[in-house]
């Protein structure tokens, strides 16, 4: 089907579902027939399929854990895995390290003691976090290499990698000609072109899971991605103290600070990776961060005690919503 070809009369709106990366993935589409919203669907499927072969921390065979057992020697890498290692370098330095795809050691012990309901062992934990840094990990632009310059580390790449899957699978639907299309994630998406005759795709803002929350808004999107990181359904409760599964990588523990973070970005890698950054931040500095990043905006409901907290960045107030006044 030749993009443009169709008219709006004429295009339907087709919804495919997937399990891929661990979860489930869904493509939505809007086409002039089922064949062609059928096939995009399956490339797109195929496309988030080569990504977990390169970016899984799960799979031994994967690129990402082969280049785990390349301690001290510079690896190329392929261009998918070199995009993301050198986008999450730069959300490492300009979060100070609060973005940190060297955390596998510590996301490993955490997975561990929320299995356990009980905190790592503080030995064990010192011993973790010693593997652990955005500057252990070297690359070299030049020859598009990377190394790992301390023993028995292992990269995450679990707050990235889904918010550029998403995005590939949306330019794999765009260049077969169906630009008006969702891809979704988890907490992920990336959007596309808006259906026909409406200004945007709706999508519901997750409110958080405690009694007097704010209602959820219905954002209107279109061409850029949104990402949801927060601890609704996985979390644990260890001596009394709810913890998060997003581990702050400068202390190897879960975030105590029950929240939802929802970023609007130019792309779904982006807005994947500052959803986990805001909330390892905080609010104070992961919406100064948001600010001083164009194309970015966030909302944040937290509630770290008994008073529930509601913030958001000034350009959460530009973004169309369902309802608002125009």
């Amino acid at each position: 089907m030749r993009a443009g070809a169709e008219t709006w009369e004429e295009m339907r709106k087709f919804v495919f579902e997937k399990a891929e990366m661990g979860l489930p993935f869904r493509v939505s589409v809007y086409a002039a027939d089922e064949a062609a919203a059928q096939a995009g669907a399956a490339a797109a499927f195929a496309r988030i399929a080569e990504l977990n072969a390169v970016m899984s921390d799960y799979d031994s065979d994967s690129e990402l854990s082969r280049l785990a057992r390349t301690t001290g020697r510079a690896v190329p890498v392929s261009p998918a895995l070199w995009t993301v290692l050198t986008h999450a370098h730069l959300f490492a330095e300009r979060s100070d390290g609060a973005f940190d795809i060297t955390v596998g050691p510590l996301v490993s012990l955490w997975r561990r003691a929320r299995r356990k309901q009980e905190l790592p062992d503080a030995a064990l934990l010192a011993e973790m976090r010693g593997r652990v840094g955005f500057k252990k990990l070297r690359l070299d632009a030049e020859h598009r290499t990377a190394e790992l310059l301390a023993p028995d580390m292992r990269l995450d790449l679990g707050a990235i990698a889904k918010g550029f899957a998403c995005d590939e699978a949306l330019a794999v639907l765009k260049k077969r000609g169906l630009p008006r299309a969702l891809v979704g994630g988890g907490g992920d998406m990336a959007v596309g072109d808006a259906p026909p005759d409406q200004p945007g795709w709706r999508i519901e803002v997750a409110p958080l899971d405690v009694p007097d929350a704010p209602p959820p808004q219905t954002v209107l999107l279109k061409n850029c991605g949104l990402a949801t990181s927060g601890d609704i359904f996985q979390r644990v409760e260890i001596s009394g103290q709810r913890y998060s599964h997003i581990v702050d990588p400068r202390t190897g523990i879960g975030l105590t600070d029950h929240s939802l973070v929802t970023i609007i970005a130019p792309d779904g890698m982006t807005a994947d990776a500052l959803s986990t950054t805001v909330s390892v931040l905080g609010p104070e500095r992961g919406l100064k961060l948001i600010e001083e990043t164009p194309g970015t905006a966030a909302h944040l409901v937290r509630q770290p005690g008994a008073k529930l907290e509601f913030r958001e960045s000034a350009r959460w107030r530009d973004v169309p919503k369902v309802g608002a006044a125009p």
